[in-house]
């Protein structure tokens, strides 16, 4: 056999891989430092190697079809995140404020389009995908300042949430319209709808019937390697199924996500395809840059400008104004709209697909993605005068009384209340925050409450035992509660209270020891965890690992341990109410 040695490489796009990851690796971490979001990062590389730039990549075309996995990959983890209990929780948020926001600067949007004289479908395209933010940008610049559990943090992040289940409905618009013949559009419609609603109850009823077994006979080989591959083939299975029938690949990807979002695989399964997602949606956004002609830019930069302006603008004050329609206080209203100002990452998925079939020109798609990338760079600028103006509104209420007011409460629903923001209490905040799970902590502690809402954070000063506080903090529509109290006999106290108050919320307390533990089980907590317990089989683990333990058996022994011993404070708790009985 002839040795191939002296010829190029045929692995097809190596370079272009290979100048990628050069690219992720050396250019992003500067983006980071510089507190710049990475898809910003992105898009600058991208429209620097492109063919408008330094055309050290010309193939842009296939770049962009190895790029797609990057949306499906997207749209997967977006589905992931939405369960269906998650959003009954904020149903009236997500459905009452975050519907309204889509649908009335969708309307804005689309007549402004329309009267600069873009066809009626392009127009319609235009405004859906342009009345969508930032979802990756917003939620990050929450978690990275501690405001995901304020109240600008929860309505934007109501608001969000709605706009991801937005983009499926949009995508699947952009189909109808690319296959609308010589016919009626309602026509073609029909036909795509009834194409969809089989594709999709197909995979439906095969995953609920296929996907969960699967899992569970792939994670019993405890192999990484396999259950790796079997979310890849989730995903991509699910993608090729509606790829298949005609519809989005990002749809079918969607539709996988939010089936294994009920499944108690859902925390391994999005901690194994975060980095697929990040490095894919990376490749995607410099073949978004990679198209951006700069010639283009410079002869319409004022056009740009005022476009840019006018976008943030426009979707600045639809957002404020519905928002204190929705009862949001001014301050909240004034912040969160700032903070969804800008164009979402969707906006660059939606026109790409719009002009490829045919729906809008290919110069009013570049302006449009020009357009949406400017204000992707504006928007940390945005959170800043964002934090001020709302910083400013509340100036005559920053030296009042650290009670919670009423008005701070009205929309709290399906968040988790703090009962003490000590040591433990900081760390499952912050573990909520990485999870985008809103909470707000309570605590005696005035200094601590003073601290922690100088950093954004949603704390207030109260008695956790005093039901008529709990209940202005929405305990009654709240997803659970965490007592994190030192004192135990003020921790029972609290339990017992809660319990009686409102017998179908989730109570978690910190407890001392084996003994406290059944008393608080006994008073009706659903979850107790002793701290004698838990630190010492945390610190087996880290001595069994260090000994060479294989981690996944480290895991498997303590969860055995764990179920041993809870178990038997369950039992003790279980025969202290029949004998009190």
């Amino acid at each position: 056999m002839e040795a191939s040695v002296g010829h190029g490489p045929e692995i097809p796009y190596i370079k272009e891989i290979v100048v990628f990851l050069v690219c992720a690796v050396l250019v992003v971490p500067l983006f980071q430092r510089l507190r710049v979001s990475p898809i910003l990062g992105y898009l600058a590389i991208g429209a620097l190697i492109g063919p408008h730039g330094l055309a050290v990549i010309d193939d842009v075309e296939g770049v962009q079809r190895l790029a797609e996995l990057g949306v499906v990959f997207l749209l997967f983890t977006v589905g992931l995140e939405l369960s269906l209990e998650r959003l009954w929780a904020m149903r009236r948020s997500v459905f009452g404020l975050g519907m309204a926001q889509v649908v009335v600067t969708g309307v804005v949007i689309g007549l402004v389009a329309w009267g600069w004289g873009n066809s009626a479908e392009a127009a319609i395209v235009l405004g859906a995908c342009l009345a969508l933010s930032s979802t990756a940008v917003v939620m990050q610049l929450l978690i990275e300042r501690g405001e995901l559990g304020s109240r600008a943090g929860r309505t934007c992040f109501s608001i969000l949430l709605f706009q991801d289940l937005a983009v499926v409905p949009i995508l699947f618009a952009v189909t109808v319209f690319g296959q609308s013949t010589e016919g009626s559009v309602l026509a073609d419609l029909g036909v795509v709808a009834l194409k969809a609603l089989a594709a999709v109850a197909a995979i439906l009823v095969a995953g609920r019937l296929l996907l969960r077994p699967l899992f569970k006979l792939v994670s019993g080989t405890r192999s990484p390697e396999l259950f790796t591959g079997m979310i890849l083939l989730a995903i991509l299975g699910t993608a090729f199924g509606t790829g298949v029938a005609g519809l989005s690949m990002a749809l079918g990807a969607f539709l996988a996500g939010l089936l294994l979002a009920e499944t108690e695989f859902r925390h391994q399964v999005e901690t194994d395809i975060a980095p697929f997602k990040g490095l894919l949606l990376g490749l995607f956004f410099i073949s978004v840059g990679m198209a951006i002609d700069f010639a283009q830019v410079a002869d319409k930069a004022a056009w740009l400008a005022l476009s840019v302006v006018g976008l943030i603008g426009l979707k600045a004050m639809i957002a404020v104004s519905l928002c204190l329609l929705f009862g949001v206080p001014r301050a909240a209203a004034v912040e969160s709209g700032l903070l969804l100002g800008q164009a979402g990452e969707f906006a660059f998925v939606v026109v790409g697909a719009a002009v490829a079939v045919g729906l809008m020109p290919d110069p009013v798609g570049q302006f449009m993605l020009i357009v949406a990338s400017l204000s992707l760079v504006v928007t940390p600028v945005l959170a800043i005068l964002a934090r001020r103006a709302g910083t400013l509104i509340t100036s005559s209420e920053a030296t009042g009384t650290l009670s919670p007011g009423p008005e701070e409460d009205e929309d709290l629903e399906g968040h988790v209340l703090i009962a003490g923001y000590g040591r433990v209490g900081r760390t499952v905040a912050r573990l909520l925050e990485v999870q985008a799970v809103p909470y707000v902590a309570l605590d005696i502690n005035a200094a601590r409450v003073t601290e922690a809402r100088k950093r954004g954070v949603p704390a207030f000063y109260g008695n956790a035992t005093r039901r008529e506080v709990l209940e202005r903090l929405g305990a009654r529509r709240a997803a659970a509660i965490v007592i994190t109290l030192d004192d135990p006999t003020a921790a029972a106290r609290a339990v017992a209270s809660i319990r009686q108050a409102w017998p179908e919320l989730k109570i978690y307390v910190r407890s001392r020891d084996v003994q406290h533990t059944s008393e608080l089980i006994a008073a009706g907590a659903t979850e107790a965890v002793p701290e004698a317990i838990e630190s010492s089989l945390q610190l087996a683990g880290q001595v069994l690992q260090a000994l060479g333990t294989p981690l996944d058996a480290v895991n498997l022994l303590l969860a055995q341990v764990r179920e041993k011993e809870y178990a038997g404070l369950r039992r003790l708790a279980d025969h202290r109410l029949t004998d009190a009985d």
